[in-house]
């Protein structure tokens, strides 16, 4: 996507460590739930929101994600990783190639999902930049999407590796990069990224920084704390993570936007505390050395830089 140097006032960036928040309850939907909100209406919220704790809980026992999970499986032949790759080759590709890009053929959601995004791109080039240049600076960026963070990344002089599971997202990372890393005033194109189809576990060589961002999303914590210690593997100095962070309150949420799956369906959605990813960072002899939650209205994840302990 083409990543703006400078948001708007309104929307400017608080620094990392400070909670980024637009309105005093998240929503009832999320980025993270990979969930076709254009499908939702608002009355359909305003409806479970004026519901009691009862309520929602009856309609939750009666409901059956699952069963549609298992049936999503049953399509592509295979498990979690089978339907993520398909849903982001397909209709998923389409729906968030438009929410990180710049058109303005998106809803409301989308847009605020879109700004949240970028808010957690910004943040994690702060994190980046605060110690120096990052000319020459390897940095792998593990689930690129559509190159939100790869390519300023490249403008900022870093040598960076993106992969994706998904080939069209690459292909479309490749194209945006081409376009925008242009030769500039000073006569030098930016080094281009290198885009590689491949999923996590895949993944090799050593880079001073790894950055994995709102892809533990698809991994249960049991996998999950194997991923956290293969990202800590190649990288030399930092991991940077984001995640939807699980608790009690965002659990429900995310179980009840579940209930509308809309007419593409969508992907599991795990969520993780964040004493879990801690705790696997420390197993590996890592440790979190700043951490910050980032929300919109329709957006929320937890971002943390993880160093050699």
């Amino acid at each position: 996507c083409a990543f703006p140097s400078k948001l708007p006032n309104k929307h400017k960036t608080t620094p990392f460590r400070t909670t980024i928040t637009t309105t005093p309850i998240p929503s009832l939907f999320t980025a993270a739930s990979v969930t076709d909100l254009s499908a939702v209406e608002g009355t359909t919220i305003a409806l479970i929101g004026g519901g009691s704790v009862a309520a929602l809980a009856a309609v939750l026992s009666l409901a059956d994600p699952e069963r549609r999970r298992r049936l999503q499986a049953e399509e592509v032949g295979g498990g979690d990783k089978e339907v993520v790759k398909n849903y982001f080759n397909n209709s998923g590709f389409q729906r968030w190639k438009k929410i990180y890009g710049e058109t303005d053929d998106v809803n409301k959601v989308q847009l605020d999902i879109r700004l949240g995004h970028s808010k957690t791109v910004e943040n994690v080039i702060k994190i980046l930049t605060d110690e120096g240049s990052l000319k020459g600076v390897t940095v792998c960026d593990a689930g690129c999407g559509t190159g939100c963070l790869a390519i300023p990344l490249a403008k900022e002089g870093a040598v960076v590796s993106a992969s994706d599971i998904s080939a069209a997202m690459v292909a479309e990372a490749e194209k945006q990069a081409k376009e925008q890393l242009v030769v500039g005033n000073g006569g030098i194109a930016p080094v281009m990224p290198k885009f590689e189809v491949k999923d996590l576990e895949s993944l090799d060589g050593k880079y001073d920084t790894m950055v994995c961002l709102d892809v533990l999303i698809h991994y249960p914590q049991s996998k999950a704390d194997g991923m956290i210690a293969h990202l800590a593997s190649l990288a030399d100095k930092r991991l940077i993570l984001s995640f939807a962070p699980k608790t009690f309150y965002y659990d429900l949420l995310k179980r009840i936007g579940e209930l509308f799956p809309g007419p593409s369906k969508a992907t599991r959605a795990y969520l993780h505390a964040e004493a879990d990813v801690e705790r696997a960072l420390n197993k590996v002899g890592w440790k979190i050395r700043k951490r910050g939650l980032i929300t919109t209205q329709f957006y929320f994840a937890r971002l943390i830089e993880a160093v050699p302990a």
